[in-house]
């Protein structure tokens, strides 16, 4: 199996935003820490808000941050919404099948059965449970504000 582009910057994505909770953060910031340009990370915060994983704020001050808590977001549930329109192989398209074996076939049973399994055991995976307590993705992807209220003073 192979995640599409969008969905793994939209988990890089995610993951700044529960590093940096409680904070409006920058989408140029995500894009930068998350190597990818900002015109995809428009697109993936733009897919990824209107399914209420985060909450966008216009204007000045504004910028993007989690819009529920992290330990409610599932990973299943977001590869879901964003895999749902990318068919798995041709014989899953109704549309673009042109399989010559689709009404013989046993494998996209076999397919389907490990996809479940797939997502199942995404299911039980949350934001949370991928940064929580996890010191070294908070100092790769923690704000230069959030890294500077942890730096102890003399």
């Amino acid at each position: 199996m192979r995640l599409t582009t969008r969905t793994n910057i939209a988990m890089r994505a995610l993951m700044y935003c529960a590093v940096n909770q409680d904070q409006i953060v920058r989408k140029s910031d995500i894009a930068t820490a998350c190597n990818t340009s900002e015109n995809h990370m428009a697109q993936v915060i733009n897919a990824l808000s209107h399914a209420g994983f985060l909450s966008t704020a216009r204007g000045r001050n504004g910028g993007v941050m989690l819009g529920a808590p992290a330990e409610t977001i599932s990973v299943g549930k977001v590869f879901r919404t964003l895999e749902a329109g990318v068919p798995f192989a041709e014989c899953f398209s109704q549309d673009k099948n042109t399989c010559p074996l689709a009404d013989c076939c046993r494998l996209k049973g076999v397919l389907c059965e490990a996809l479940n399994a797939f997502y199942s055991a995404l299911d039980k995976v949350t934001l949370a449970d991928l940064t929580e307590n996890n010191c070294m993705l908070e100092t790769t992807l923690a704000t230069t504000e959030r890294l500077s209220l942890t730096i102890p003073t003399a």
